[in-house]
């Protein structure tokens, strides 16, 4: 299971890379292109691995297949992007079970010992893809990719030369005998890689083969066109590049870039940082694959209520789930943080029935609407239990979008406190998260893209789909070890001790009609701005409770620990005094710092911590209001109760 950072300890751990010190190999050292190698054996037989200067997150590693040193631009190009480089000699053996088992010899030993990354990329090169296409179909879920090179894909071609190949009658002689075959048994062998494809594709391994077109040595035609026309059959991804006019050599790219983006896209050294998987998704796949119905739905604020990654994601969900019939519901509100979320969770996500996969985001809103961590705790945890509590099955996702304000806090090696905050509540109560912030602050110092092309906290087009890839990845965590037709859909049981027991878990709205207005107060079934500042479409056109003079004062009788008002906070907004019980309350200044040219939509928590039961809310408007403010105005879209 992969883990998010939940503390500034624990991250330092992770964002530090491993120096090459951490080269804890045994063994004969060397230099392979200014890197430390060592050489050691297993079984008698070679083994080799090269260590990065700096080590990836998640520890990734290349290995090659065959002809160490030949053509190294792309192992040298990984090495600086923090990948080790491994290889064991076992060439005479034509990817035979033996080769096949002094492989997983040396997997074992770089993944359990020395920690290496679960999923390897492959480089398989001439021969190289008997024994890299051979040890994928055994091993499917330790490989994350294959490029091949001019691989041979059919000992019957190369280097039996039976077809247009020129072959090679002493390795061919050695060849049968390693198989224990001759040449008539051969003919009907199924232990080539083209014979074996169906474990590849079935774990969705991408491959990408580069080929010359005049290759007389391993023809294309009967190694990677037949490899790839089996493979697309099996719905497998393969890529080909092929160099026109050039033969079995030279072998890769002069420019290995496409091979190294390939590589990099493929074995994505950063997804232990970005996603903590944790409790899973198992649910929502198994109801989308089972039921034929989905309800998804999106909480959170303006970087949600866009056109972007939510559209792309919903695409995604319906590209994965062909068969099944979706609801997605967009709850997301520019402006709003995690406290307003947890009071209209019911009413703006649940209105309409159970949901399914909830996905989440505050981190941005809550830092600049000055939520304390106190709040951001209260609210998060909040919404979480509630909605297990509405829907016990419902799977849920948090995000953390990037601003500069938390890339200042990664760049240093730290994290912002709110997503520090929002994380504690999600490793507590066991839900996926995505770490967004780190992953685009990481890619830009790692010169990926810019901040420009990514535009600001409300992305670009280009942004949106680094989300939305990142989102993509988590399904693949989520689902692709899972048979969810046979998935058994199992109620989630959270923490029973809540981090904060005033958590607003019973967050709800109380109607406007439940005041009771001693004086100055009407209630407008369609409120319309009479000034030139900015609104939110959805609190335009709504029953708003509202007051425009000092002195206006009305009652509500709620019940619960904690009171609030929604509000839409203008640049006429003045002063509340209020008390609960008849205890006096410190005045509520309800003008923010965007209220000069904005009718914001605005949660104010008046008291959080009553004891449980029936209380009485006293509110009146003050002469006094903010130097910035034009009035002594309050318009009340809710009365917030937990």
């Amino acid at each position: 299971m992969r883990t998010l950072i939940l503390s500034v300890a624990v991250l330092l751990i992770w964002t530090t890379a491993p120096s090459a010190d951490d080269c804890t190999f045994i063994g004969k050292k060397g230099d392979y292109h200014g890197y430390r190698s060592i050489d050691f054996d297993i079984e008698g037989r070679l083994c080799r691995v090269v260590c990065p200067e700096v080590v990836a997150p998640g520890k990734p590693w290349v290995w090659r297949a065959r002809f160490w040193g030949h053509e190294p631009q792309t192992d040298i190009a990984l090495l600086g992007e923090g990948f080790h480089v491994a290889y064991t000699e076992v060439g005479g053996l034509f990817g035979n079970d033996v080769a096949v088992a002094q492989w997983n010899a040396l997997y074992t030993l770089l993944t359990e010992k020395h920690g290496l990354g679960k999923r390897p990329a492959i480089e398989a090169m001439s021969r190289g893809g008997l024994i890299a296409y051979n040890y994928a179909a055994a091993y499917p879920d330790h490989v994350s990719c294959i490029y091949g090179d001019a691989p041979v894909c059919d000992i019957k071609s190369w280097p039996g030369g039976l077809g247009d190949g020129v072959g090679s009658k002493g390795d061919w002689a050695k060849c049968l005998q390693v198989f224990g075959l001759d040449e008539k048994t051969v003919l009907d062998f199924k232990g080539n890689p083209i014979d074996k494809l169906a474990p590849l594709a079935a774990a969705k391994i991408p491959l990408l083969n580069i080929c010359g077109t005049a290759d007389k040595v391993v023809p294309m035609k009967e190694n990677t066109a037949v490899l790839a026309e089996r493979y697309r059959a099996l719905g497998g991804s393969i890529t080909i590049i092929e160099k026109e006019g050039v033969g079995h050599h030279p072998h890769s790219l002069k420019d290995p870039k496409p091979i190294v983006d390939f590589i990099l896209e493929h074995t994505d050294p950063f997804a232990r940082d970005y996603v903590a998987l944790r409790r899973g998704l198992c649910n929502a796949g198994a109801v989308f694959t089972q039921t034929k119905k989905g309800r998804v739905a999106f909480l959170g604020g303006s970087i949600t209520e866009m056109t972007g990654w939510r559209e792309l994601t919903c695409a995604e969900l319906e590209r994965r789930f062909p068969d099944t019939e979706f609801s997605f519901i967009d709850a997301g509100l520019s402006s709003t943080d995690s406290t307003l979320a947890a009071f209209r969770l019911t009413t703006d996500v649940f209105g309409d029935g159970p949901v399914d996969l909830l996905f989440m985001d505050h981190s941005v809103n809550d830092r600049h609407n000055m939520r304390g961590p106190e709040e951001r705790i209260r609210a998060v945890e909040g919404i979480i239990r509630h909605a297990q509590a509405l829907n016990p099955n419902i799977d849920i996702i948090m995000q953390y979008f990037v601003e500069p304000y938390n890339m200042d806090f990664i760049n240093r090696g730290d994290v912002s406190p709110e997503i520090a905050d929002h994380d504690r509540v999600t490793d507590y109560l066991d839900i996926p998260a995505i770490d967004l912030a780190r992953e685009v602050t990481e890619r830009i110092r790692k010169g990926d893209f810019t901040w420009v092309q990514f535009k600001d906290l409300h992305p670009s087009p280009f942004g949106h789909k680094i989300y939305a890839a990142r989102i993509a990845k988590l399904f693949d965590a989520a689902w692709e070890d899972v048979d969810l037709s046979g998935a058994k859909v199992t109620p989630y049981t959270l923490n029973p001790t809540p981090l904060d027991p005033l958590n607003y878990g019973r967050g709800r709205y109380v109607a406007l009609e439940a005041a009771k207005v001693t004086q100055g107060w009407t209630l407008v079934p369609n409120w319309q701005r009479s000034d030139k500042a900015g609104t939110r479409k959805q609190f335009v056109g709504i029953p708003t409770l509202k007051a425009t003079t000092a002195g206006a004062t009305l009652t509500l009788d709620f019940e619960g620990t904690a009171v609030g008002l929604l509000l839409t906070a203008g640049p006429d907004v003045g002063i509340l005094e209020y008390s609960i019980d008849g205890k006096t309350y410190p005045p509520l200044d309800q003008f923010t710092q965007w209220s000069k040219g904005l009718h914001i939509p605005w949660a104010y928590m008046l008291a959080t911590d009553l004891s449980l039961g029936k209380h009485q809310l006293t509110l009146t408007t003050c002469k006094s209001h903010n130097e910035k403010s034009t009035g002594n105005a309050c318009r009340i879209v809710k009365f917030l109760a937990n």
